[in-house]
């Protein structure tokens, strides 16, 4: 057999370029609705897509318009985040007279994470159309993924490259790249860091005894109905005088612990088998008064160094936040009210500065408390005995995080100044107006 005429060869290649340029024009496609959870802006980046060769057409130059949605916009370190990013206007409408069945086409992409982490989250769509008349605009197709939050603070996510594979009559693959990238930001997840602020707290009647007295051990902020050990602490070791008591419904306590130890330097209350800075409070400076007898002919000197209080003071009560655009959002910044905390307790107990905000409200609207994150810094002042540390950098939000702290020590104490920049993630589109949070810090 001879090869077929060349009018039917002609024929036939017509109608698979014909195949070809739908399936490009598909690529360009529209979207299906957000999903529900955190819906992301639309936002518009130039787009080159480069058809398969057997479609006999150039690339296509245009614009693609485009969103990311999350499932949880406020995700802990080492939560999973669930992406979807939905193509919203497409490019180019079908440009031929062939109608394209149902059910042929599968896209997949990514989405550019950018903030305070980086990478790529891959996403995929089923295999799953609408059929699309001649001349007629193009189905809608999302396309999902997943990725681990391992960083504190402002996650952003801008839509990524994408491709559509087409599965009719020839298997063919359609790559779009974004011309300049990254593309605008879609969305933003403030995330924070797992580890609970400890707000556990304890005081005593008492800052010093003979051996063998009994001091009352108050604390505060517990776990409702937890099993707290009472000790005895000597620098950085437990000594043997132990109690127990039962956090009522409200989180506190108050029970006697009585000293024998004669080095005994603070007092601790802790959940759980044994020490630990998570789940314990103090320690509370305690000292065992020496009632040693005077030799004959001798004479006993002494004298006493008032113990003073752990206090906090600020600069100021309100910090003005810089202004955004209505269509655009974005960061609006400023810096906390300088602090001072002054640890004049002496003993060996370290402080903790934490804070904790509410929803931004304003008129008829809120912007969410885990929109806003700081920068923490500390500075010792000079000749103090204890060295503090600034917290992490990320998200506040309304469950806290830790602005400062000074660890236990065998002497602790000094004078500290705690300062924060802050940035507050204003979505684009929030209505016009003055709005307002209320930022509070605790000192324990």
């Amino acid at each position: 057999m001879g090869s077929p005429p060349r009018s039917r060869r002609s024929r036939r290649w017509r109608l698979v370029s014909l195949f070809g340029a739908t399936a490009l024009a598909v690529t360009a496609g529209g979207a299906l609705a957000c999903p529900a959870g955190a819906a992301g802006t639309n936002v518009d980046f130039a787009t080159h897509c480069i058809p398969p060769a057997v479609a006999g057409l150039p690339p296509i130059d245009g614009t693609t318009t485009a969103s990311v949605s999350v499932d949880d916009a406020t995700p802990k370190v080492g939560d999973t985040v669930t992406v979807t990013y939905t193509v919203v206007t497409p490019a180019a409408n079908n440009p031929t007279a062939l109608a394209l069945p149902a059910d042929i086409m599968t896209p997949t992409g990514k989405v550019t994470l950018g903030g305070a982490q980086s990478g790529d989250v891959t996403v995929t769509g089923p295999k799953k159309n609408d059929p699309v008349p001649g001349y007629g605009t193009f189905p809608s197709f999302s396309m999902t993924g997943t990725f681990t939050v391992t960083s504190p603070g402002a996650i952003t996510l801008s839509p990524g490259d994408y491709n559509i594979h087409t599965s009719y009559i020839l298997e063919l693959d359609t790559p779009c790249t974004v011309t300049n990238p990254p593309a605008p930001v879609s969305q933003t997840v403030t995330a924070t860091d797992s580890t609970p602020v400890n707000n556990r707290a304890i005081s005593l009647s008492s800052a010093s005894g003979n051996a063998g007295d009994s001091v009352t051990v108050s604390g505060r902020n517990f776990t409702p109905g937890a099993a707290v050990t009472l000790a005895g602490r000597s620098g950085s070791s437990q000594t043997a005088d132990t109690a127990t008591a039962t956090a009522g419904s409200d989180g506190s306590f108050s029970a006697p612990l009585t000293v024998n130890d004669r080095t005994t330097t603070g007092i601790v209350a802790y959940e759980g088998s044994a020490w630990s800075d998570t789940a314990g409070a103090g320690p509370a400076a305690y000292v065992v008064n020496d009632t040693t007898p005077v030799p004959d002919g001798s004479q006993k000197l002494t004298t006493t160094v008032k113990a003073g209080t752990l206090s906090m003071s600020q600069a100021g009560d309100s910090v003005a936040l810089s202004a955004v655009d209505f269509g655009q959002g974005g960061a609006s910044t400023g810096a906390l009210q300088t602090v001072t905390v002054k640890d004049f307790r002496g003993g060996p107990a370290g402080w903790s500065l934490t804070g904790k905000v509410t929803d931004f409200t304003g008129p008829g609207a809120k912007i969410d408390a885990g929109k806003l994150s700081w920068t923490p810094s500390c500075a010792t002042k000079a000749g103090s005995p204890s060295t503090c540390a600034a917290g992490s950098a990320g998200a506040v939000g309304a469950s806290g995080a830790t602005l400062a702290s000074a660890p236990d020590s065998t002497v602790t104490g000094g004078e500290f100044t705690v300062g924060a920049g802050l940035s507050l993630d204003v979505p684009a589109f929030t209505p016009p107006g003055s709005y307002s949070g209320v930022l509070t810090l605790t000192l324990s």
